[in-house]
């Protein structure tokens, strides 16, 4: 009976250290905060959003790095293996919009009650509330030493820190320096998932505004790297939502690079339709002024911005306005446009992109290839995807994986 150590209690700590167990193995799972799952017990706005019911050769489309490093960890530990494991330790699970997958009765809590009893089912000791440093022997992993001076020895050790997001839930980047000090690269690490800070100042005039079925574009330069649609939600000096954070992956070098964002406030429409709209309420409203014309149109919080933002005076007559303005007007709701400076901080961010680099990590088995017994698992590693579940399904799958292989 080999003894395994796994140090972190999110997802990939806890599904590695049980699936070590259900081989056999005496394990021991190291948790530095006094309960486990702390960062899980947030995700999906505290609901959980397990996985994604999609097929799992589409998640690879979703992963926004080191896609191809993921195939033997999702292809072992599938979604459909994820809720059938979840479902069999009594938390049944539904499907909402995008193919999310959510606990039915919406608490996370459920989840990591379910997890922890996958835990005591295959014997895993689990010690709270101690920090560790990895003990080695030439290149090869020895054990740990806890915070209050004890060692324990074990042939194999898998780390599952987490990253460098939602500090206060105990993701400080320990995970880094114990792979750094043994020799490991790490990827530049920054927010991921992020809301993002813009130049534009009038954004804190719509703080708390949400807008619906709105499509965004992010260009580079002159250059479109990627387009959305969904919801985006105006915040202190910038802009979050679904579109945002997953936007925000795709950003690099964003204090040197120019990035801009266009929000097309009517997506449905063609210039066309949308100019047609316009006419017909102009002349519904051809009596008001400009300022009092958009109400059917837009939402009422949003109306000072465009009108600000447009060639009309607000106080001119509706039948006064030339088809030279009302066709830039459409142009202004079909490309909003935003400059962006930088992320939110990291603290803020759902995930953290960078870590671990995958060429110094064996794919099929998750282990070291500088350090024998050394394994990882989750966002330690230099992987992440798009919002929706396949974050946390990269957690279960890799600490599935390290967890078998071990």
């Amino acid at each position: 009976m080999d003894k395994v150590i796994v140090i972190g209690g999110g997802p990939a700590g806890m599904m590695a250290a049980a699936t070590a167990g259900n081989r056999g193995h005496q394990v021991i799972l190291l948790e530095k905060n006094e309960k486990l799952g702390k960062k899980l017990f947030l995700t999906g706005k505290g609901r959980c959003n397990l996985t994604n019911n999609a097929p799992i050769e589409d998640f690879f489309g979703n992963i926004t790095r080191n896609c191809k490093f993921l195939y033997s960890a999702l292809y072992s530990f599938s979604n459909t293996q994820l809720i059938n494991l979840i479902e069999r330790l009594g938390v049944k699970t539904k499907v909402e919009r995008g193919g999310r997958v959510f606990p039915l009765s919406n608490k996370s809590s459920d989840v990591i009650r379910a997890l922890e009893k996958y835990l005591e089912q295959n014997s895993v000791k689990v010690i709270r509330g101690q920090a560790v440093k990895l003990l080695t022997s030439c290149n090869s992993i020895c054990g740990v030493k806890l915070n209050n001076n004890q060692e324990i020895t074990a042939d194999r050790v898998i780390i599952a820190t987490g990253g460098l997001s939602y500090p206060a839930t105990g993701s400080t980047g320990d995970g880094y320096k114990m792979a750094q000090k043994l020799g490991h690269n790490i990827t530049e690490l920054r927010p991921s998932l992020v809301p993002l800070i813009v130049e534009e100042e009038w954004v804190n005039e719509l703080r708390g505004l949400t807008l619906k079925n709105i499509e965004i574009k992010i260009y580079r330069y002159k250059n479109v790297i990627y387009e959305d649609f969904g919801e985006l939600e105006f915040i202190e000096n910038g802009i979050s939502g679904p579109v945002v954070l997953s936007a925000s992956t795709n950003l690099h070098d964003i204090t040197t690079d120019k990035y801009r964002i266009s929000i097309d406030l009517k997506p449905a429409l063609t210039e066309e339709k949308l100019d047609q709209r316009l006419q017909r309420d102009f002349k519904t409203y051809s009596r008001k002024i400009f300022a009092n014309s958009l109400s059917d149109l837009l939402p009422v919080k949003i109306i000072p911005v465009i009108i600000d933002k447009s060639i009309i005076p607000f106080d001119k007559q509706v039948n006064q306005i030339t088809r030279e303005e009302r066709l830039n007007l459409v142009k202004l709701l079909k490309g909003l446009t935003l400059h962006i400076k930088n992320y939110r901080p990291v603290k803020e961010a759902i995930i953290t992109s960078g870590g671990i680099d995958v060429e110094e990590i064996n794919p099929g088995t998750m282990e070291s290839r500088l350090v024998q017994g050394l394994f990882f698992a989750g966002e330690v590693i230099d992987v992440d995807a798009y919002t929706g579940g396949y974050n946390l399904q990269i957690a279960f799958s890799t600490g599935y994986l390290a967890g078998v292989s071990c």
